[in-house]
């Protein structure tokens, strides 16, 4: 066990804790923990690139998917540099390799964005189930970030803060699925890759401020203190602070 986790306070003792200063940046913690700016990048500019190119050369397919790669490349050429996780060099880049792939293989330049919806799939699926076992994954996270473990389910207001957060993570999904799929069945590259954008990282930065806001909200400010320091050391973990 770590120090900081062996400092880490039990969950249902927050209340009795002084009202701690206001959390200038909080939302900022947030934004590191779940990504960072490193990360928004890793997941919007190549694909932002791929649909530019892909449209302004003639529906060129294989320069559309090597400036896609270059870009992925450079991205994680310079988080090497920045000596980020090697998870979060590789993965990006991966991601970016593998709709590639795929992409070139089929001929079909709409199957880029192909691993993109099974993976929102996958987290839709994943966070809805959270919500209906009453286990919302924003809570895992934090929990065990904080190294709470899962005793934040035994306090009524923590586990309702998570639970109204959760739905808006389960929305988030759900309306990518629904706006892009139908846009990759009829094979509307251009559209899709405007969605994609649209429906990335803008969207995904405002369901970020509203679980701050929700989470915020929900709790008083003594579990909140707790909620962001949790929030922190995930970010430190990530390599983000």
């Amino acid at each position: 066990m770590t120090d900081e986790q062996a400092e880490s306070p039990n969950v249902t003792e927050a209340t009795n804790h002084a009202d701690p200063p206001a959390d200038d940046g909080a939302g900022f913690s947030l934004v590191r923990a779940f990504g960072g700016w490193g990360g928004l990048l890793d997941a919007g500019l190549p694909g932002l690139g791929f649909v530019i190119v892909y449209t302004a050369f003639g529906h060129n397919l294989r320069l559309a998917l090597v400036v896609a790669l270059t870009l992925g490349g450079l991205f994680a050429l310079v988080r090497l540099v920045r000596r980020d996780p090697l998870q979060n060099v590789v993965g990006g880049f991966i991601g970016v390799a593998i709709a590639a792939m795929i992409a070139n293989a089929t001929g079909k330049a709409e199957n880029f964005y192909l691993p993109g919806l099974f993976i929102n799939a996958g987290y839709l699926v994943a966070y809805l189930a959270g919500q209906v076992l009453r286990w919302p994954l924003i809570g895992l996270v934090v929990g065990l970030a904080a190294g709470w473990g899962t005793s934040w389910r035994q306090d009524p207001l923590l586990l309702r803060a998570f639970m109204r957060a959760g739905w808006l993570w389960v929305g988030f999904f759900a309306v990518k699925l629904a706006v892009q799929t139908p846009l990759y069945l009829m094979g509307e590259v251009v559209a899709l890759g405007v969605a994609r954008v649209a429906l990335g990282w803008p969207l995904w930065l405002l369901v970020l401020w509203l679980t701050y806001v929700v989470v915020k909200g929900s709790v008083p400010r003594a579990h909140w203190s707790e909620v962001k320091k949790a929030a922190d050391k995930l970010a430190q973990a990530r390599g983000r602070s």
